[in-house]
């Protein structure tokens, strides 16, 4: 029996397409159904039938096309032998699983294109792509996800790719590996913006990650890693569970680098490896054994020592709590401390030692800066934001401190709302708390948050309190 062979580059959750070579149909085939072997049904022995574009995935070696000619799928629909449409499930998009259910579809209207030549890929996009708000996603030959972007008008954006100027940057590497692009509408700009950062973190295509500069790569830094809490870089937001906070995305490794190196040190927080066995001097213990630190961070005067016993858990936590102040932008020691630094060392002729605590000092004064920007959107942005997409629907944006932590269809009429009443009650009460940080399952969205009405302070007028949603509901969502 053939082997099955999953990867997790499929943007199709239910099945894997990263083995699955991508071929054109002929006339005669697309009136041709395909079906796996009787001998099972698992995803992974499925096929792609007839995108409207007349092309198709095919499926692994053992599938074989079936005797009778059926005809192809329908446009926008799946069949149980077919890959569903579309991208996967999008959680903050309401009308997702609506469509889904509806069409049978996977969700937002997606199409899928292929072509062995950049031409034929550009014809295409050319008759078939519609100049709206979307994300688009390029597949190589092998049926990998190679690259994610977004657009307020996709048709263009697209087009774009086959230009002569792009072809000499990394728009042309990007088109001269593709052999397919599928694309998925959304309702707003915003809502694009928020679904390539969910495709991105999901499936990290390898033009989205790979060969980016130093100074261009995301990263997130991270207040956690119990039971002594440090600071850390991370290249996507980590589970709630395991942090105390998270805030980014910032740009630049090596001088992000910088920063965690100089808080770390500025709140005395150890730096060592997860594998180092912490014991707190408040902790009992069965041998009479005073443990050895593992570095001299502790001998010099900037670290508790969690390692060696040389300080309580209630004592690491107080430092903890400082250098979360810092993140809410309350701290602003460690810059005071490395201007000292910097300056003795110069007074002492020690030039070396006040370069890096100049390089040290310039990249804690953009991570401030940056800070700056999600703090005043922790401050000032508790409240629903009515986004209003091209086909006239809207979505409500629950966003608490900066952060989106719900999604509702916006009421069409009396009876819609009624129906939700309920949830803007919960609403209602979830913002009440909205001075205590809480760690949500999208904390990602605030820097999107933050920029978007930095950018678009009009849009700032499709905002208002739950408790005003059933005065103004028909006003904002403009929904007949």
């Amino acid at each position: 029996m053939a082997t099955k062979r999953r990867s997790r580059k499929n943007p199709d959750p239910s099945v894997p397409t990263a083995d699955l070579p991508l071929l054109p149909t002929s006339d005669e085939d697309k009136n041709e159904s395909v079906s796996t072997e009787p001998s099972s049904s698992h995803p992974a022995e499925r096929v792609s039938e007839a995108s409207p574009s007349g092309y198709r995935i095919a499926g692994l070696a053992r599938a074989k096309k079936n005797a009778s000619r059926s005809g192809a799928t329908e446009t926008g629909k799946a069949s149980d032998d077919s890959l569903i449409a579309g991208f996967g499930p999008n959680p903050l998009d309401p009308y997702h699983e609506r469509e889904a259910l509806a069409t049978g579809s996977g969700g937002r209207p997606s199409e899928r294109v292929y072509g062995e030549s950049a031409d034929e890929l550009r014809d295409a996009v050319q008759s078939l792509c519609p100049p709206v708000p979307g994300v688009y996603g390029m597949f190589d030959r092998g049926g990998e996800l190679i690259y994610v972007g977004k657009s307020r008008r996709l048709r263009n954006r697209l087009l774009s790719y086959f230009g002569e100027t792009a072809s000499r940057q990394k728009a042309g590497r990007i088109i001269g590996s593709a052999r397919a692009i599928q694309w998925e509408t959304q309702p707003s700009d915003f809502a694009a913006q928020l679904r390539e950062l969910e495709l991105i973190r999901r499936w990290t295509p390898r033009f989205n990650v790979q060969g980016v500069p130093d100074r261009q790569r995301p990263v997130y830094l991270c207040l956690g890693r119990k039971p002594a809490e440090t600071f850390y870089l991370a290249n996507s937001p980590p589970k709630r569970k395991d942090s105390v906070a998270v805030e980014g995305p910032f740009y630049g490794f090596g001088r992000m680098g910088r920063v965690v190196d100089a808080l770390n040190k500025t709140f005395r927080l150890r730096d060592c490896s997860q594998q180092t066995v912490f014991q707190f001097s408040d902790q009992l213990s069965l041998f009479d054994v005073a443990p050895r630190p593992g570095c001299l961070r502790l001998e010099i005067g900037t670290c508790l020592g969690p390692c060696a016993s040389a300080c309580s858990r209630e004592e690491y936590l107080a430092r903890v709590n400082e250098a979360e102040s810092f993140l809410d932008g309350f701290n602003s020691e460690p810059l005071t401390a490395t201007q000292e630094i910097m300056e003795n060392a110069a007074e002492n002729r020690q030039y070396e030692l006040a370069g890096r605590a100049r390089d040290t000092l310039k990249s804690l004064q953009y991570a401030q800066r940056k800070l700056g920007h999600l703090a005043e959107a922790r401050e000032n942005y508790s409240f629903i934001y009515a986004a209003t997409g091209y086909d006239g629907r809207a979505i409500w944006y629950l966003i608490r401190r900066g952060e989106i932590i719900d999604v509702l269809a916006a009421p069409a009429d009396a009876a819609d709302y009624r129906r939700i009443k309920p949830r803007i009650a919960e609403w209602t009460s979830r913002l009440e708390a909205r001075h205590n940080r809480i760690l949500s399952d999208y904390p990602h969205t605030v820097p999107v948050v933050a920029s978007w009405f930095r950018k678009h302070r009009s849009e700032l007028k499709q905002t208002f309190a739950p408790a005003s949603a059933g005065r103004k509901y028909r006003h904002l969502s403009r929904v007949s």
